[in-house]
């Protein structure tokens, strides 16, 4: 059976640990298996960014070096995660964790070619097992409540080596005249529940020891996208 038909039959008892907020809100996009495979498109990801997923993804992914052990705390629906473990390359990994079975399903699917890839099954708002050079948080944080906001970006940090950073891309509230401005509070109104509370806020807020790292913020395309970047100390020689 493959990892996509386990997924399709997973048990009452699997499903119940996925959370309820995921449940009620976003099935339809994650948990639905006719509707994920049609979404888990590059076109469809730019469509839904504007045209910026290329820019967004290639930011995130710099921050990375060849050979890293690079962990991703949540799927990404297009080619993130391929373009994620090819610029890691062979001395490189890549952990892709998700709390839906079917996203596990589909990420194992596209990462089928890339051998320092692996994707398993678990919460991003629990400490993970191990530590990283890096963690990327891809557009996760607007898809939780806050009490989740809070437990995940404290996992991320957690889970960060020495001289490690963690890369956040996410949305970001835009200018006063951002043509877009009103068509966002519209989307994030009826679709995106979760999304205004990340916008009025500072990711580094979420963070309960922030002061043990060194932040740094850049916003995109008129201010509608972040890119907040946490970096770890080195440890002391």
């Amino acid at each position: 059976m493959t990892d996509l038909a386990t997924a399709l039959s997973v048990s009452d008892a699997s499903s119940r640990t996925v959370p309820e907020y995921l449940k009620n809100t976003y099935r339809w996009a994650y948990l639905d298996a006719r509707t994920a495979p049609i979404l888990d498109r590059h076109l469809v990801v730019q469509a839904i960014l504007w045209g910026n997923a290329d820019r967004l993804m290639d930011r995130a992914i710099a921050e990375f070096s060849p050979g890293d052990h690079v962990l991703q705390p949540a799927a990404v629906y297009g080619n993130f995660s391929q373009r994620l473990a090819a610029h890691l390359g062979p001395e490189g990994r890549l952990q892709v964790s998700d709390i839906a079975p079917l996203q596990v399903a589909l990420t194992r699917r596209k990462l089928a070619a890339y051998p320092n890839a692996k994707v398993v099954r678990a919460n991003a708002a629990s400490p993970a097992s191990g530590t990283y050079d890096g963690v990327c948080c891809f557009f996760l944080l607007h898809e939780v409540p806050g009490p989740f906001k809070r437990q995940i970006v404290n996992s991320v940090l957690a889970s960060l080596q020495p001289g490690g950073k963690a890369v956040f891309v996410d949305y970001h509230r835009p200018g006063r005249f951002h043509p877009l401005r009103p068509i966002m509070k519209a989307v994030f109104h009826l679709l995106e529940p979760f999304a205004e509370e990340l916008c009025a806020s500072e990711i580094r807020k979420y963070a309960d020891g922030a002061e043990g790292f060194a932040w740094s913020k850049e916003t995109a395309f008129g201010g509608l996208y972040q890119i907040v970047i946490a970096r770890k100390p080195a440890e002391p020689r």
